[in-house]
């Protein structure tokens, strides 16, 4: 009974949130009107790191089957600023798709891409409550599945972005919570978060739109489509189902870019209430 109540974020004519369509239709629809640049795929439980201009395109792909992957993005210029996924899933939601935008964190709180594109759009949600591209859960690590199991593992989400990273100057410290890519998640009736079988097949892909220059990270996950269980008494060995995942980076014909500007960092001017004192001597 409550699946109407109104989101708690609304969109106001004029206001960040309220999506060129057309824009993004444009750029979409286009494809004579786009060039491959860069092309590349991350073999299964590693992790690689590259940079988008902003005015350019890249695409998340499955080029065999199935496969999750967990996302991170920055500003290339300063990796301060980054994915916010708490607030990205109230502005947007908690799962993502065309014309959804990733924000960065305080005090910048601007898009740092539009998804462009998704041929996972028609998922919708599922018998058990279940959507794809989740902003939900986040990355696996180490510490977790040491907790849980005992074991220690070298290959999680968090350490392959933590590997990626390294080479541009970033830290296990500035790996963030993801967007899980491909990968079908809820809440179940006690509230707990789950996750089901990757319905991505050889093919799809999410492509985004960078609005501001950013790096990227994506770790292939070492569960691979999830369609095995990772942890508890039915746990076991996910290896057979994980597969690579691709990336493709375009350049867009200056037309399709026309009455498109970068979007600057939140107009806040940041004192917070507090008002600046001249000391005495310098008056």
């Amino acid at each position: 009974m409550y699946k109407h109540y109104p989101a708690a974020y609304q969109v106001s004519k004029g206001s960040a949130l309220a999506v060129d369509k057309a824009f993004y239709d444009r750029i979409r629809e286009a494809k004579n009107a786009r060039t491959l640049i860069e092309q590349f795929e991350v073999p299964i439980r590693t992790g690689r790191a590259w940079k988008v201009s902003a005015g350019q395109v890249f695409r998340v792909t499955a080029p065999v089957g199935p496969q999750v992957g967990d996302f991170n993005i920055w500003n290339a210029h300063d990796p301060r600023e980054r994915l916010w996924a708490a607030r990205t899933r109230q502005l947007q939601g908690a799962h993502v798709s065309t014309y959804d935008r990733l924000w960065s964190n305080l005090p910048f709180l601007r898009p740092l891409v539009t998804i462009t594109d998704d041929t996972l759009a028609d998922y919708g949600i599922d018998e058990h409550g279940g959507r794809v591209h989740d902003l939900l859960g986040t990355r696996c690590d180490p510490y977790v599945n040491k907790l849980l199991t005992g074991e220690d593992f070298h290959h999680h989400c968090h350490s392959n972005l933590t590997r990626a990273v390294l080479p541009h100057g970033l830290t296990e410290f500035d790996v963030h919570d993801v967007l899980n890519i491909f990968q079908v998640t809820g809440l179940n009736d006690d509230d707990l978060y789950f996750m089901k079988a990757c319905p991505a097949q050889k093919g799809d892909y999410l492509e985004f739109f960078a609005e501001i220059d950013v790096l990227c990270a994506l770790s292939t996950c070492p569960g691979g489509d999830l369609s095995v269980a990772l942890w508890g008494p039915d746990a076991q060995d996910p290896l057979s189902v994980c597969r690579p995942l691709g990336v493709e980076i375009y350049s867009l014909d200056d037309s399709l870019l026309q009455g498109w500007t970068p979007p600057e960092r939140a107009p806040y001017k940041g004192n917070h209430g507090l008002e600046l004192v001249t000391p005495a001597w310098e008056k």
